[in-house]
């Protein structure tokens, strides 16, 4: 019964950490990388980051070529200026282009982004950058 029990956890042990290996050969080369930067409103910040972690987070995993995605809070410019009001920025990286405008015209993306996007005090004039990870 022992011997038993040590194999099967050096075997979980040994698919555990083939695991990272496998998740990296996977990974594209060089993804895109989606840059919003949001100027939202101090009343509605709560509400952003709850639909962020409940919903839109949740339902971008889901798609196909999705690799990350962040929205973080800015703490300070430690250099430059940062851009006009913008107090919090997405970020979201894909494995393609190609793959992002699937996830965008889905009606997932539909549903998730629009009240996203009504928590800012301005829905038609903010920064949207598309960068390729190189």
């Amino acid at each position: 019964m022992i011997m038993k029990r040590r194999a099967y956890l050096k075997t979980l042990l040994a698919a555990g950490a083939a695991v990272p290996v496998a998740a990296q050969k996977a990974a594209p080369k060089n993804p895109i990388v989606l840059y919003v930067d949001m100027q939202v409103a101090p009343a509605k910040e709560a509400d952003l980051l709850r639909m962020f972690h409940n919903d839109f987070l949740p339902t971008a995993k889901k798609h196909e070529g999705f690799i990350d995605l962040k929205i973080v809070k800015l703490r300070t410019a430690l250099q430059g200026a940062a851009p006009a009001g913008m107090n919090y920025r997405f970020q979201l990286t894909f494995a393609s282009e190609e793959l992002r405008q699937k996830w965008i015209a889905s009606p997932d993306h539909a549903r998730v982004w629009p009240p996203m996007e009504a928590t800012m005090l301005d829905t038609k004039k903010y920064t949207v950058l598309l960068c390729d990870a190189v």
